[in-house]
């Protein structure tokens, strides 16, 4: 594989940390992880220049530990060090198969990983390299699909791609509801007016505003994220305008 590699398309690849956890009840599933990497080498072999967010929802979640008292700032702060953790196994797992791979900190930790540079992150991308980008945006309050919505702009991605545990976007839960119709294509402003859990708006808005289309499709389907990257008709598209 070649460390200079140009491609045409760039996506921003929003990971959730829960989804790290497999089968299992928390942390991280080795070969769920394994398997991800392998999805991500098949785009990067397709010359895809793949920017990653991951969450750390399998870990610890700093909202969640606030309501049991804990102070916000502190619990996202660990939260955003659990980003990190996350964002390293993926690195050991993508190098372990020959992809080449940066892990990038909002927070400074350069001991382990790199401090976040927008344009040295731009020059990873363009050379092949995979970049994955931890600690959210640094800052308390806001979350990892706003993080993910930030550096997709920052980076000039073409698309984002946020995989979940269902196969696109629905009007209600399909885990609680068995009429949820699946929406294959919605603008921005549908997914804010009838408040579809997508992203968080302060993400939507985000993308809505920089024109950046977003792509909801099922990582738990093996293969999946490969076919959300080549065919429109994976998963569920939102854009800006009208439709």
């Amino acid at each position: 594989m070649s460390d200079d590699n140009k491609s045409g398309k760039r996506i921003m690849l929003k990971l959730s940390g829960e989804a790290l956890m497999g089968e299992l009840q928390y942390g991280i599933d080795p070969d769920f992880m394994g398997r991800i990497a392998k999805e991500i080498s098949e785009l990067v072999a397709m010359n895809v220049e793949v920017a990653i967010v991951i969450g750390g929802g399998n870990i610890f979640r700093g909202a969640f530990l606030a309501e049991g008292g804990m102070d916000r700032v502190t619990g996202d702060h660990i939260g955003m060090l659990a980003t990190v953790i996350n964002a390293l196994s993926l690195q050991d797992s993508l190098e372990r198969i020959g992809v080449y791979c940066r892990v990038m900190s909002a927070l400074k930790i350069n001991e382990v990983c790199e401090d976040y540079i927008r344009r040295r992150a731009v020059r990873h991308l363009e050379k092949g390299r995979v970049v994955i980008f931890a600690s959210g945006t640094g800052n308390p309050f806001f979350t990892t699909d706003t993080a993910a919505s930030l550096r997709a702009v920052e980076m000039s991605a073409d698309i984002m791609m946020k995989a979940t545990k269902v196969d696109g976007i629905y009007d209600m839960d399909p885990n609680k509801y068995d009429d949820a119709k699946k929406i294959n294509r919605i603008t921005y402003d549908e997914v804010i007016q009838k408040k579809l859990a997508v992203m968080d708006t302060t993400a939507i808005v985000m993308c809505r505003d920089h024109n950046l289309p977003l792509k909801v499709f099922n990582m738990n389907t093996p293969g999946e994220m490969v076919r959300a990257v080549v065919s429109d008709s994976v998963g569920s598209i939102v854009e800006s305008g009208d439709l």
